[in-house]
């Protein structure tokens, strides 16, 4: 397996092997891998010929009194990862190759960032969009691979990649989730073992919201006031949003199969997000 800190020679192997018409296949990520990321490898593996996996914490995505500064970096146990699952190349550019000190041009998007977590953080998806434009330009993969979990996140990218015609297929891949249920992500080793336990209120709100809505219930206010009675209840947690959305990212007065029931929650001063496309099998 490769690793790879230049785009001039990321470019040049990109080449290569498309001269051997290798499918390439792309995992964005900022590092800090998990098993989350490791299932998008394996389904790019099974996917495409050659896996390219980008890793870099993007500085433009993150707000004000964000965690830019403290977001792990563990670039070594991520190279080992990579190559426990079969990835073929790990792409970790300097931030200066990049974006530089002068970088001028970004990639914006209406509407389907003014509800959710875009409205929360302004500017993220701004500086979510700009970069992982500039990685499908530089590594110019057939497939994308990019997880439910930031749901919010991929229905972002997939307008995005028809708006400026990207021939690129992005590929949405399940959230994966520890066996209590938690939805695996980077930011989870910030919680104390305290903040871990409640930490599952997450995807118990959500089990329970998707009951009464199996169960019947379609007006969004109401599951709304249940949760966030639930998500309340536990000390450590403060509640950010519940929402109940269309695939446009717009709220819903009645709910129907494919409204997506999104929420993110703060656990001590960890934020984490969850959701489930209402319809689809419950995964946890």
């Amino acid at each position: 397996m490769l690793v790879v800190h230049k785009i001039e020679e990321l470019r040049k192997i990109i080449k290569e092997q498309k001269k051997l018409s290798k499918t390439i296949g792309c995992v964005p990520t900022m590092g800090a891998l998990h098993q989350g990321h490791l299932k998008l490898i394996e389904k790019s593996k099974k996917e495409t010929d050659f896996t390219v996996v980008t890793i870099f914490v993007n500085p433009i995505q993150f707000g004000v009194n964000e965690d830019f500064s403290k977001y792990p970096r563990t670039l070594p146990n991520d190279t080992r990862l990579c190559k426990s699952v079969g990835a073929d190349l790990i792409f970790a550019p300097e931030v200066n190759d990049m974006i530089g000190n002068d970088l001028l041009t970004f990639v914006d998007i209406k509407e389907l960032q003014d509800n959710l977590c875009g409205a929360k953080r302004p500017g993220h998806f701004r500086g979510v969009c700009t970069i992982v434009a500039k990685f499908f330009n530089i590594v110019t993969p057939d497939m994308a691979f990019f997880g439910k979990k930031d749901i919010q996140q991929l229905f972002i990218i997939k307008k995005m990649t028809k708006d400026l015609n990207f021939d690129i297929e992005i590929i949405p891949c399940e959230i994966v989730r520890e066996k209590d249920g938690l939805a695996m992500s980077s930011r989870n080793v910030y919680l104390s073992a305290e903040e871990r336990l409640d930490s599952t209120i997450l995807n118990k709100s959500i089990k329970i919201g998707v009951d009464l809505i199996e169960k019947g219930e379609s007006n969004p206010q109401n599951i709304i006031s249940k949760l966030t009675e639930i998500i309340s209840s536990v000390k450590t947690s403060k509640l950010d949003y519940i929402k109940i959305v269309n695939s446009e990212m717009k709220d819903v007065s009645i709910i129907e199969k494919g409204n997506i029931l999104a929420l993110a929650v703060y656990i001590g001063k960890t934020r984490l997000i969850d959701n489930h496309i209402i319809g689809e099998k419950i995964c946890f």
